[in-house]
């Protein structure tokens, strides 16, 4: 009654999927296209680079064109100091008269000290950050990903653990029923393996639906909506390269690859442009002009003019505005200095957690590894020992129960690996 090794089983677990098979990369593409998380930021981002492009129109030529006609009466009416007092004024009528005009006029913004420029570079730096916060939200969704597909794997590989277990206790239940026949073992043994037989396939239920479960959290984290007919297939994740290097080499690779913190960069520059941009609001803004205009009540006879000029405007006092809104925007540079500088520390705990973690992770498989060959060769022996009439029941009852524990416990220390590299991905920012 030898059992399969765990190596035999996860082997089986990459080999023989019951359904279509479903690979980390799959997963991984499939969020990419589907998860509306990431459909959402980049719509955001797509948002943000419109906004931009406002921002930046006021530096532009504004042309604008007009046209009216009506229908109007002709009665003229003088208005004191308009005309001579010697002047007669008609009698008014009903008699109308078609009146039709038309124009076209041109602004240009010719200088304002910075204030367009401002914000149009404050809108060009949130736009970049928009861009880099939606990479941010890929990193996330495959790291999600990542986790899910890798929790199903685990789940699967304890299904895998309870059919191996249920078979065994099967075989226990054939071979103690065969001693009692034969009067060898007393009836109290036939009873305790069913039972430990029974307790086999209540674990295997819990560990299918639990491998059902996390196929449907996988799916959701993928972004997609389908029927749970797949197995996931695959390696656990291999080992990253410079997984063991120094925290500060890490932390370095973090800070210059993690989108998140170049979104917090740009989003300091926008609010530095924005400062200047403000600032520029005590001086003065000058604009010229161009128009031309043609009118008259005969549409074939048209009378056109041209028009040019310069506009001056300075706000030279609105009561303490442009002040207040300095020192807003100074406020909102400061706390934005704070919060890279918290990033920074956050980037370089959550690196130094997830190498930790690996480190631990690669220990615990030895351990674990160790625990199983050693569960499997207690089994062993209480088998024969069973078998040759010296061991008991309840002794192979325990060994039978130790194997499952210690193969359950060598596939959740994979997972840790897997979650701990993935974790580490993420911490580093790489996809």
């Amino acid at each position: 009654m030898t059992p399969l090794s765990h190596a035999a089983v996860l082997a089986a677990l990459a080999t023989s999927p019951s359904g279509p098979s479903l690979t980390l990369e799959d997963a991984l593409s499939a969020a990419r296209q589907a998860q509306p998380s990431l459909l959402e930021a980049w719509a955001t981002a797509d948002a943000v680079r419109a906004r931009a492009r406002q921002a930046h129109a006021p530096l532009l030529p504004q042309v604008n064109l007009t046209g009216s006609y009506s229908r109007t009466t002709a009665n003229f009416v003088a208005r004191p100091g308009s005309v001579p007092r010697s002047f007669t004024q008609g009698a008014p009528t009903f008699d109308t008269f078609n009146f039709f005009n038309s124009g076209i006029t041109g602004t240009q913004l010719l200088w304002d000290f910075g204030q367009a420029r401002g914000r149009a570079a404050a809108a060009a730096a949130q736009a970049e950050g928009a861009d880099a916060n939606a990479r941010t939200a890929v990193l996330d969704a495959e790291e999600r990903v990542r986790a899910a597909f890798f929790q199903a794997q685990a789940t699967r590989s304890l299904v895998h653990v309870g059919q191996e277990t249920l078979a065994n206790q099967e075989r226990h239940v054939a071979q103690v029923q065969a001693f009692v026949e034969v009067g060898t073992r007393p009836e109290i043994d036939l009873a305790q393996v069913k039972t430990d037989r029974a307790n086999a396939q209540l674990q295997l239920i819990q560990a299918e639906n639990g491998y059902a479960t996390a196929r449907a959290q996988l799916l959701q984290a993928m972004g997609q909506e389908r029927g749970l007919d797949f197995d996931v297939d695959g390696a656990p994740l291999p080992e990253l390269p410079g997984e063991d290097a120094p925290t500060d080499a890490l932390v370095e690779e973090a800070l210059s690859a993690r989108p998140e913190f170049a979104a917090l960069e740009r989003e300091r520059a926008g609010l530095q442009a924005t400062l200047a941009s403000v600032r520029a609001t005590y001086w003065p803004q000058l604009s010229a002009t161009l128009g031309a205009t043609e009118g008259g009540a005969d549409p074939t006879a048209l009378a056109w003019n041209l028009s040019g000029g310069l506009n001056l405007s300075w706000a030279v006092y609105q009561g303490g505005l442009t002040v207040a809104q300095v020192a807003e925007a100074e406020a909102n540079l400061r706390a934005q200095s704070a919060r890279v500088a918290a990033r920074r520390q956050q980037v370089r705990l959550e690196v130094e957690q997830a190498r930790l973690g690996v480190r631990a992770a690669k220990a615990g498989i030895g351990a674990a590894r160790e625990a199983a060959l050693n569960a499997r060769e207690r089994l062993r022996l209480a088998e024969g020992r069973y078998e040759a009439g010296v061991g008991n029941v309840i002794e192979l009852a325990d060994a039978q129960v130790a194997l499952t524990a210690a193969d359950a416990q060598a596939v959740q220390a994979q997972f840790q690996l897997s979650s701990a590299r993935a974790s580490l991905l993420g911490a580093l920012g790489r996809p």
